[in-house]
């Protein structure tokens, strides 16, 4: 493993064989194929709006967008605690591209994404127009302008999402949360709040060699797809904080994701009746 470049050790083989899996009718999966298409084709309107509009015209939108593309999979969303409204550095553990899409639907804001994102068809000119911050792994010395970034977006009152594994997994254990980021926090004077996003299994994962669409593939199979998203505690960071005794912290605040079902004190996030599956 590359501290710059981690790897999870979680791979494919964690993923349920042919006679272990239950997917709906190819029917239902046509469908939420179809109605993905369509929160796209909103998203790709939206690539030219989104850079006029204010910080919390982008929140909006992008919430809206958010809740859109889950309810065109299916997916419902629970939310347990309180998600953050300005200036947080919001840590959570990495999964599958679908992290994006659900903290988006309940904590608006920016995020943090590895340059590689921005050449992905539409999702990347997305992201791009939405204000994400891009930090380029290939290039380490480019580290500390990238954290600068973020300090400034924090300061200018922003929610900003990382991911301080670096890496998506399997969802049943979380890796080791790199400390770069929290400096941002410091520095901006922003609190931090940690999330733990849990699945149903392995399949909702983005893991291994496999495409971007694999894991799509696999999502638009899911048979009762729900994400929980769970907000603890947040930190508030001395000047003096230690990056990396933040980052401990805010790995055990995350803890260990286990797969649903989790604790039933959850809301409902609100989804476009129209497509609510």
């Amino acid at each position: 493993m590359n501290l710059w470049r981690p790897q999870n050790d979680c791979g494919t083989d964690c993923l349920l064989t042919g006679d272990e899996r239950t997917e709906p009718p190819k029917a239902l999966q046509v469908l939420r194929f179809v109605r993905l298409l369509g929160a796209l084709l909103v998203g790709a309107l939206l690539v030219p709006i989104l850079p006029l509009l204010t910080e919390k015209g982008r929140d909006r939108a992008g919430q809206a967008w958010g809740r859109l593309t889950l309810a065109a999979l299916g997916i419902t969303v629970r939310l347990r605690g309180r998600a953050p409204r300005g200036k947080a550095l919001v840590v959570a553990n990495h999964v599958s591209w679908l992290d994006i899409v659900a903290l988006l639907a309940v904590a608006p804001g920016r995020m943090l994404a590895k340059v590689e994102v921005r050449r992905w068809p539409l999702f990347g000119a997305l992201a791009a127009s939405g204000g994400t911050i891009f930090v380029d792994r290939a290039r380490p010395k480019t580290l500390p302008d990238t954290v600068a970034d973020v300090a400034a977006a924090l300061r200018a009152g922003a929610v900003v999402t990382v991911f301080p594994e670096g890496t998506t997994g399997c969802g049943a254990s979380v890796g080791t949360f790199r400390p770069a980021m929290f400096q941002a926090a410091i520095d901006a004077g922003a609190t931090i709040v940690p999330v733990t996003l849990r699945y149903g299994g392995p399949e909702a994962s983005f893991i291994g060699e496999e495409t971007l669409w694999e894991s799509v593939r696999r999502v638009l199979a899911l048979p009762k797809p729900v994400v929980s998203v769970s907000v603890a505690a947040a930190l508030h960071p001395e000047p003096a904080a230690s990056r990396r005794s933040l980052a401990r912290v805010a790995q055990a605040a995350v803890g260990t994701p286990v797969f649903l079902p989790a604790p039933v004190e959850e809301t409902p996030v609100p989804v476009p009746l129209a497509l609510a599956a």
